[in-house]
């Protein structure tokens, strides 16, 4: 679902050692400004901003490779625990997570899917794509209006405006949520930062300073 994302960060440098040399990750663009890393089918950017910002994301991995990535994580970098356990399993998706953060402090999400095998060696087609994009707006039930308008569905009955919704289908969600609330395997609570978003087929969401969402379409 996700073709690519531009998100912004004040520790541009260290975020591409990051996912270039620790993640070994393929940068395919590199500017004074800006660099974007290739995970899987989509391209994610970091440009240069004047502020401290950060995201959640989540990676899509294969499920019989979880483990092995685990170790080759934990290798590189401390992994984030809740209650007592630095993974666990979401029935409802048939998955299981690992969370650790980055040099600019964003919440990344490793989700292996069971019934998605690669087999093989830890390479970077071990990373498949993004799988989710956390979106913190000022008013949840608006934001997800919008998204439904653009015709994405939402994975259960109603908006909870005061929880985690996701939005999306397969493997692919925004996870919709208000400003404040705290990210899973985290201390920190969830901050309105500004992102853009393009789906595969051209739909664009922005996501700007204020919260709010404007969808259009890159007319591919």
């Amino acid at each position: 679902m996700f073709k690519s994302v531009i998100f912004y960060t004040d520790q541009l440098a260290a975020m591409r050692r990051f996912y270039g040399n620790i993640l070994e990750l393929e940068i395919t663009e590199r500017a004074e400004d800006r660099f974007t890393v290739r995970i899987g089918t989509t391209d994610v950017t970091f440009v240069a901003g004047d502020r401290l910002a950060f995201y959640h994301f989540a990676i899509n991995i294969p499920g019989n490779q979880f483990s092995m990535l685990k170790h080759w994580i934990q290798d590189r970098v401390p992994l984030n625990w809740e209650d007592g356990v630095d993974e666990v399993y979401f029935r409802a998706f048939d998955a299981d997570s690992m969370y650790f953060e980055d040099p600019a402090g964003n919440v990344v999400e490793l989700i292996g899917r069971r019934k998605k095998d690669v087999y093989g060696d830890i390479t970077r087609s071990s990373f498949l794509n993004i799988s989710e994009v956390g979106l913190v707006v000022s008013d949840v039930q608006v934001a997800g209006q919008t998204l439904f308008d653009a015709g994405l569905p939402l994975r259960g009955t109603d908006l909870e405006p005061d929880e985690l919704n996701f939005i999306g289908s397969g493997d692919s969600y925004f996870v919709l949520v208000p400003h404040g609330r705290r990210w899973y395997f985290s201390k920190k609570d969830a901050e309105i930062h500004p992102l853009t978003v393009v789906l595969n087929g051209g739909t664009e969401f922005r996501l700007d300073a204020a919260g709010q969402i404007s969808q259009s379409s890159t007319g591919e």
